[in-house]
C-alpha cells in the first residue's frame, strides 16, 4: 500500500481552505476556477494520449478489444464512455467494454472495498480471455488502485497492450503500463474528492481515446458520425441530417437513400456521393474497410 498522503490528489487546496464560509456564488466561482486548470493538465499529456490512441487503433483494426478497468468514479466514467461507443460508432458489444470493481451493481451503488482486490482484477482479465490483440486501459486517480494494477499486470502477462490513465505522477499504474497518461490535476476543491477535477480529466482523456480511435477507423466522415446506430426518432432524424449536410440532397432524397440502405448512413452516403445503388455502395465499403472517402473513389 503506497502512502496516500503523498498523492497530490489527496492534498489540501489552499485556494478553497475557507470554502465553507463562502456564499453560494463564491463557492461555484471557486469550483469553476479550479475546473479551468483541468484542460491545461490534459494538454500536457497529449503526446502520451496520442501514443495510446495509436496502440488502440492498431489492436482494434486486428479485431481486438478496448477494455477499460476502473474502480469507483473512475470505473463509472469508463463504463459510460464504453457504453456510448455502440450507438455513436456502431462498435460491437464486446469491442469496447468496461470492467468495474464490484461488478455492474457498483455502477449505481458504491462498493469501495472491491478496489483493494488485485486478484479480482487479474481474474477479470482471465475471464475475458484477454490476449495480444486487446488493449487494457486502467483508470485510477491515485495511480495505485490494487484492482486496476492487478488487471494491468495480468493483461501484460497475456500479451495485451496496456495504458494507464492516472492523476498523480510516478505511480505504480503508470509504471505498469506500456503507455502512461498522468494528468496531474492537483488538490481537489474538497480534499480527496477525485470525482471532481480528476474525474473531469479522466472523462476528457477517455473521450479523446475513443473519439480519435473511431475517427482513425473510418467511423467519421468530416466531423459527422456516419456509423451512428439510428435506434430512436432523434437518431433517425440525425441520420437524415447527416446525409443532407454531407451531400446537399433534400430531405426526401435522404430518406429514400436511408431506406434503400436499410438504415445504414454509411451505405446511403456512399450511394449518394458515388452515384451508385445501395448494393454497390455496400460492396465498396467492404473493399475499403469501411472508410467512406476510399469507397467513394473506388472504381467499379
Amino acid at each position: 500500500m503506497h502512502n496516500l498522503a503523498q498523492l497530490t490528489t489527496e492534498g489540501v487546496n489552499p485556494a478553497t481552505a475557507d470554502i465553507d464560509t463562502r456564499s453560494t456564488l463564491e463557492i461555484v466561482e471557486l469550483i469553476n476556477a479550479e475546473d479551468r486548470s483541468v484542460a491545461e493538465a490534459v494538454q500536457r499529456e497529449l503526446p502520451a494520449i496520442a501514443a495510446a490512441i495509436d496502440l488502440i487503433v492498431a489492436r482494434l483494426a486486428q479485431r481486438g478489444r478496448l477494455i477499460y478497468v476502473g474502480a469507483g468514479t473512475s470505473g463509472r466514467i469508463a463504463a459510460i464512455d464504453a457504453a456510448e461507443c455502440g450507438p455513436t460508432y456502431s462498435a460491437g458489444p464486446d469491442q469496447v467494454t468496461a470492467v468495474l470493481a464490484g461488478g455492474e451493481r457498483a455502477m449505481l451503488r458504491a462498493s469501495e472495498g472491491a478496489e483493494d482486490d488485485a486478484a479480482a482484477g487479474a481474474g477479470e482479465m482471465a475471464t475475458l480471455n484477454v490476449g495480444p490483440n486487446d488493449v487494457v486501459v486502467g483508470v485510477a486517480a491515485s495511480g495505485r488502485t490494487p484492482f486496476v494494477l492487478g488487471a494491468l499486470e495480468e493483461a501484460r502477462r497475456r500479451g495485451a497492450a496496456t495504458v494507464g490513465v492516472v492523476n498523480n505522477a510516478a505511480t505504480p499504474i503508470e509504471a505498469a503500463a506500456d503507455v502512461g497518461i498522468a494528468v496531474v490535476t492537483g488538490p481537489e476543491v474538497i480534499s480527496g474528492s477525485t470525482r471532481m477535477k480528476a474525474g473531469t480529466a479522466q472523462k476528457m482523456v477517455l473521450n479523446m481515446l475513443t473519439t480519435a480511435t473511431f475517427i482513425q477507423l473510418g467511423k467519421v466522415h468530416g466531423n459527422l458520425m456516419v456509423d451512428v446506430v439510428a435506434g430512436n426518432a432523434k437518431l433517425r432524424d440525425r441520420a437524415r441530417r447527416i446525409l443532407i449536410r454531407a451531400t446537399g440532397v433534400d430531405d426526401a432524397t435522404a430518406g429514400d437513400a436511408l431506406a434503400a440502405a436499410n438504415g445504414s448512413v454509411k451505405v446511403a452516403l456512399v450511394s449518394l456521393l458515388a452515384g451508385v445503388d445501395a448494393t454497390e455502395a455496400a460492396r465498396r465499403l467492404t473493399v475499403a474497410n469501411g472508410y467512406v472517402r476510399r469507397a467513394v473513389h473506388l472504381s467499379a
